[in-house]
């Protein structure tokens, strides 16, 4: 079997609570906060709002890979992308489960999820 790097899982969620789709600073506090409950190690992030009202893009950039995530408040709509590299051990459980803890966050009300192996 060919060497599979990593865990990629990319998503849509749909929510109700828009207020969430706007929040840059809750956001970063609750993505910092699950990078130190799953073991992983933060190179640094960036966030950017486009306005008061409007939804923001972020990226962390992890040792492990990445994730980001860009919103669009005005749709009740997020799209976020989480990879792990499995290269020092397995990450896959921790890839699916950031996803499972965004979902929680973000209160969804629909989703879709693809999970591809690389």
């Amino acid at each position: 079997m060919p060497y599979k790097p990593g865990l990629h899982v990319i998503g849509e969620i749909n929510t109700l609570s828009t207020h969430l789709l706007i929040d840059v600073h809750s956001i970063r506090l609750f993505l910092d906060e699950r990078i130190i409950h799953y073991d992983l190690h933060k190179l640094a992030d960036h966030y950017h709002s486009f306005g008061e009202q409007s939804g923001f893009t972020g990226m962390v950039c992890l040792t492990e890979s990445h994730i980001s995530i860009h919103t669009w408040p005005e749709h009740g709509y997020l799209t976020l992308d989480v990879y792990l590299s499995n290269y020092e051990q397995v990450n896959d459980g921790k890839a699916r489960g950031i996803f499972e803890d965004c979902l929680a966050y973000f209160e969804s009300s629909s989703h879709s999820k693809t999970e591809l192996k690389r």
